[in-house]
């Protein structure tokens, strides 16, 4: 004998085994025992949720000999027969295979004829806004004013492409996403009724996973319960089957990030690739982590929303208590980017290292202004620390080197010998910076100034942005391409940075000799310039 999934062999037979749909069950009851059944009825809702199901039960309701207070009694040969698929009674179409016009006119010359047995011929037409335009014009009017032995009832899962012609001719009902407690009971009763146990943490986990849809959970959980065949369903083989990533492996991942540990971060994703977990659902999850930081940051009493154990609950309050709000909304809106372009990706890997990175340096989410906040909140922990320092690994040159500057120039004295190509390069200074991108921002930050060997040195205050660039050959490379494409040829610099605010300031301003119509060249603001 074949083997029958959960969902199908736990479907529900009458309004009593629904759940989460107390709306639609009263509802349907009450109409069932005042006679009060429409001719018409709409039921839309995301998948998985009982749509299907509560139309079966009231197709047979209708024609049901011995009527319960749930609806069909199951017993009657009517029950059976439309349980068992052998009644006329009941047609149930696929709109999404029979989209035609010629489809909706087969069952308008059928509607004619009034039942052999029973009181009612029902039609259930599934995923009804995958009708062609022409269909649904054809249904109109059989929708409006069928015959009394018709009763229609339409299926779909995306209501907002069924026409409004056709909605007003239906009696809507919107199913919710079931709640995770009541997925949670319906499994714990189907596994008794298998003889099988879990542990409610597994049970939990899949009922979140689902996301509101009864069937998803039932399927789910058939996986896991084949998975596990002997013995009690543990969390930890649930995780292991689905795919799945324990709490405290997120919890150390986004510690990782707020300690701004780059290496952590692609180590921790490293294990979990040669784990075989798919990185899809790894990221997914990992926003669903952040949401619930959002929560425990935003509101103290959020603990009662977040379905996590005591243990995790404790470390997720941890983790909220070391971050701000802006900055977890920032990661949000990160990995859930991310999940949209690693779905169809080739190569997800990369794309989930990249994004863990930019969160762990915020200084190369240059486009984004809410990275700012980040960058300023490590600048204040640096100052409080009294950390004033910067060296990244592999660096070469030490702090103590200086610039070579003029001795002999002083605040505001004017050199007196300037390079051709110098002067140049200064009187084409606005036109240099509108090519500045991302990599060459330090053009905008720098005062150009005049070495002792006549050479330019483009030298700027202090950051950590400045050390980095300082440290990697394609800035510089890029800059040099720059000047040379303004001036023909190739211009001679060296870039420093100094913490020294009072030579920084008395050092002379190659820009004080660019003449006053140069500055009348438009250049782009931070604003209107695609890099920043």
């Amino acid at each position: 004998m074949s083997y029958t999934a959960l969902y199908r062999k736990f479907r529900p037979s009458d309004l009593s085994q629904v759940k989460g749909q107390d709306h639609i069950v009263t509802t349907l009851r009450n109409q069932l025992a005042g006679s009060m059944v429409g001719h018409a009825y709409l039921f839309t809702g995301t998948r998985g949720t009982g749509k299907t199901s509560i139309a079966k039960i009231l197709a047979r309701a209708v024609n049901c000999e011995n009527p319960t207070e749930n609806g069909p009694c199951g017993e009657c040969a009517m029950c059976r027969a439309i349980a068992d698929g052998s009644s006329l009674n009941v047609y149930e179409i696929d709109a999404a295979s029979n989209t035609g016009v010629d489809n909706v006119r087969m069952i308008i010359d059928e509607v004619a004829y009034r039942p052999t047995l029973g009181k009612y011929k029902v039609y259930i037409i599934d995923e009804v806004h995958m009708l062609s335009e022409s269909a649904f014009n054809a249904l109109l009017k059989t929708l409006e004013e069928p015959p009394e032995w018709t009763l229609f009832i339409l299926a779909t899962t995306e209501v907002h492409k069924v026409p409004a012609t056709i909605l007003s001719r239906c009696q809507r009902y919107d199913f919710k996403r079931i709640g995770i407690e009541t997925i949670v009971e319906r499994m714990q009763e189907l596994l008794t009724a298998e003889g099988r146990e879990a542990d409610e943490r597994a049970l939990r986990y899949i009922a979140r996973k689902a996301d509101g849809s009864m069937r998803d959970a039932l399927s789910l959980l058939d996986q896991a319960i084949a998975f596990q065949s002997q013995g009690t369903l543990s969390y930890d083989k649930t995780l292991e089957v689905l795919g799945a990533v324990d709490t405290e492996v997120f919890s150390r991942l986004y510690r990782s990030i707020l300690n701004r540990d780059t290496l952590q971060c692609v180590k921790i994703i490293d294990d979990m690739t040669m784990q075989g977990k798919e990185l899809t659902q790894f990221v997914t999850d990992f926003v669903w982590y952040l949401r619930n930081i959002m929560l425990m940051i935003a509101s103290a009493d959020a603990a009662s929303m977040i379905d996590m154990s005591s243990d995790n609950l404790a470390k997720l309050k941890e983790d909220a208590a070391a971050s701000e709000l802006d900055t977890v909304i920032r990661h949000i809106r990160v990995f859930s980017d991310l999940i949209n372009q690693i779905r169809y990706a080739n190569q997800k890997r990369v794309y989930v290292e990249i994004a863990f990175i930019r969160c762990c340096e915020p200084r190369m989410a240059i486009k984004d202004p809410e990275s700012l906040t980040d960058r300023v909140a490590s600048l204040e922990k640096r100052l409080e620390e009294g950390n004033f320092n910067y060296a990244p690994s592999g660096q070469n040159r030490t702090d103590s080197q200086e610039p070579v500057i003029r001795s002999d120039v002083k605040l505001q004295d004017a050199p007196k010998a300037v390079p051709d190509d110098v002067r140049q390069l200064m009187e084409n200074w606005p036109r240099v910076l509108n090519d500045c991108g991302s990599d060459t921002i330090i053009l905008k930050t720098c005062k150009p100034v005049l070495g002792d060997d006549g050479k330019l040195v483009l030298y700027c205050p202090k950051d950590d942005m400045v050390s980095r660039i300082l440290n990697n050959d394609a800035p510089h490379a890029t800059i040099s391409e720059i000047f040379e494409n303004h001036l023909g040829k190739k211009v001679e610099f060296t870039i420093q940075d100094t913490d020294n605010e009072e030579l920084f300031d008395a050092l002379y301003d190659l820009r004080n000799m660019i003449k006053p119509g140069a500055m009348n060249v438009p250049i782009e603001t931070e604003e209107d310039t695609e890099d920043f």
